[in-house]
């Protein structure tokens, strides 16, 4: 039997993202989101729920770009890090040691030793409440080459990224492949052959 809980803001897994912008004064900031996800296909989009007392958030509405990057587990206490401490006040990449980069498409950086950064262009900021929604059209993927399959498209096995319980405030590493999508199901349709 399931018993009721209050709601919260409660999702199985959250990602682990950085999203990375200019300040106004052309300093690279980075912050550590976990309210996020793809929200579209046809344009690839990916969304947000950034408070508007982020510097992020004061980052992207005024230039309407940024880069989201995905950590490895080997950047735990980095991206900890880049949560817990305000752009505001300090240079994040400098008390971490990671490199920031400078995008060849967009007035954003990325982070080098993320193996995966997302290009993204703002195309929507909707307050909702404690949060506002924005929307990220992707324009493109960096991905380093070892993160890579054979196919050239990035392998969750080899990104090794970080997962989020916002309720246990804990991070965690992805498991086992569970079952092939698209595949496993295919023993329930009745629409299709089965011996």
């Amino acid at each position: 039997m399931k018993k009721s809980i209050s709601p919260i803001p409660l999702l199985y897994p959250n990602p682990v993202l950085l999203i990375c912008t200019y300040g106004s004064d052309g300093r690279p900031d980075a912050m550590t989101a976990s309210w996020g996800g793809i929200c579209c296909s046809k344009p690839p989009c990916i969304s947000l729920g950034i408070q508007k007392t982020r510097h992020t958030w004061e980052n992207i509405a005024e230039r309407g770009e940024f880069m989201v990057c995905i950590p490895s587990e080997a950047l735990v206490d980095e991206t900890d890090f880049f949560g817990i401490a305000s752009g505001k006040n300090l240079d994040k990449f400098e008390e971490t040691g990671l490199t920031p980069v400078k995008s060849e498409i967009i007035e954003a950086p990325y982070i080098e030793e993320c193996p995966i950064a997302i290009v993204c262009r703002a195309r929507n900021l909707m307050p909702i409440g404690s949060h506002t929604l924005i929307i990220g059209e992707i324009l493109s993927i960096l991905a380093d080459e070892d993160a890579c399959g054979k196919d050239g498209i990035p392998d969750i096995s080899l990104v090794r990224p970080l997962l989020y319980d916002s309720q246990k405030k804990t991070y965690y590493t992805i498991g086992e492949p569970a079952g092939k999508a698209f595949s496993s199901g295919m023993k329930f349709r009745r629409d299709v052959y089965r011996p």
